[in-house]
């Protein structure tokens, strides 16, 4: 009997221990400085990484055309420039919809 019961309590401690780590795989550690405009003209989308889903720093992640990807600092100025001229980019599915709601009223 109190093998089984230290048996469960040793399972269940694992079990707590391996949900408890938090995985890092998708997070950024560090930013790059800058990225030449030839770079940067390939980039094709951005999303957010927070601090709040187990990540140490805030970081805008940009993904190029060939699917490698950029951890850049947030409050840099050229990385709002870029956010700004991706979210402009014609032909993103944002942009036509809006358009196609433009034209009924």
């Amino acid at each position: 009997m109190r093998f089984n019961t230290l048996f469960f309590l040793l399972i269940l401690s694992c079990v707590c221990l391996a949900l408890a780590q938090v995985s890092y795989d998708n997070c950024c550690l560090k930013y790059v400085r800058t990225m030449g405009h030839g770079a940067q003209k390939h980039a094709v989308k951005y999303r957010h990484q927070k601090t709040d889903g187990g990540c140490n720093i805030p970081a805008v992640i940009f993904t190029m055309r060939k699917g490698r990807i950029f951890c850049t600092d947030p409050n840099d100025k050229w990385v709002k420039d870029l956010m700004k001229a991706i979210d402009e980019r014609p032909g993103k599915l944002s942009d036509m919809r809006r358009r196609r709601h433009s034209r009924r009223g």
